[in-house]
């Protein structure tokens, strides 16, 4: 089976995400100065939100990097761990931009400040066309590599936030209507948050080394069990290494009447099946037989 290289689809984009991290760091830079410039804290929330889109297409192109470096006698796994540790830490402090986001909103629902439309409008239409340019440059990678496609998603949340940005501008350019501003922010922070929780929650899923929520366990506990030959299965473990690496680990004991030769066909067969039909393709599958113990292992 295939080795743990799951970043070469990611490599093939690395360029094109490399081209939408820069657009997009400027345009975040941008978009922070004209927020304080025009008191727009829908502008410098909708920034906020950029800010995670910027973060993780840089989680990306450090997770592309790292898992270009070789294994080594002490980390067996190689780096992969460091793409969820990212993941993590960039969770929690996304809660807390949501918290403050939030908080601001309503200090101004209390009392709404002047907003510059213009400015703010201006700013919102160049980041609709740049999170559009982003879409079109990461489509193709986000269908190969799950890296790449973490980063389109968060190209297109932006977007919808840059749309949020631009209804509010227009409403206070013809109305005047201040609080306008404030229910935008307050909807963008809200919009992060579930997103955020859910990021948190693959995290922490992942180092706990829990089953992947796209596998479903008893359909992998029943493709092995009705295998030929096979009698019951026990100490059966499924986790995900990174993004897009599942592992899975499992005894099989086989009936007594079972020869070697039936042994290794039988191991192939199930590692056919778990790559095709679940995906998993690091396995450690160890066979018993009577007092005969085989152990067939795929790296």
């Amino acid at each position: 089976m295939s080795s743990l290289n799951s970043a070469s689809a990611g490599v093939k984009h690395n360029k094109s995400l490399k081209i939408v991290f820069a657009i997009t760091a400027t345009y975040l830079i941008a978009e922070v100065v004209v927020g304080i410039i025009s008191n727009s804290l829908a502008l410098l929330s909708d920034a906020a939100h950029m800010l995670t889109d910027v973060g993780g297409q840089a989680l990306a192109l450090f997770a592309i990097w790292m898992t270009s470096k070789p294994r080594t006698n002490q980390k067996t796994y190689g780096y992969y761990r460091v793409e969820i540790l990212s993941a993590l830490t960039n969770a929690l402090v996304l809660i807390f931009i949501s918290g403050y986001i939030l908080f601001e909103a309503w200090q101004r629902f209390k009392n709404p400040p002047d907003v510059a439309g213009i400015p703010m409008l201006i700013v919102a239409f160049c980041g609709l066309i740049i999170n559009l340019i982003g879409m079109k440059i990461l489509s193709a990678g986000s269908k190969e590599s799950i890296n790449i496609k973490g980063a389109f998603l968060e190209v297109v949340s932006d977007m919808l936030s840059s749309v949020g940005v631009i209804i509010a501008g227009i409403i206070i350019l013809a109305t005047g209507w201040l609080y306008i501003d404030p229910i935008m922010s307050a909807l963008i922070g809200l919009f992060i948050l579930p997103r955020t929780f859910s990021l948190l929650k693959e995290s922490v899923n992942i180092l706990l080394e829990a089953v992947p929520a796209d596998i479903d366990y008893a359909a992998v506990e029943k493709c092995i069990t009705e295998r030929s030959g096979v009698q019951s299965v026990h100490d059966l473990h499924i986790w995900t290494i990174t993004s897009g690496v599942n592992a899975l680990s499992v005894h099989v004991i086989m009936n007594e009447e079972s020869n070697f030769s039936e042994i290794g066909e039988l191991v192939r067969n199930i590692k056919e099946h778990l790559a095709s039909e679940f995906k998993i393709t690091h396995t450690t599958i160890e066979v018993h037989e009577g007092d005969k113990n085989y152990l067939q292992n795929s790296v």
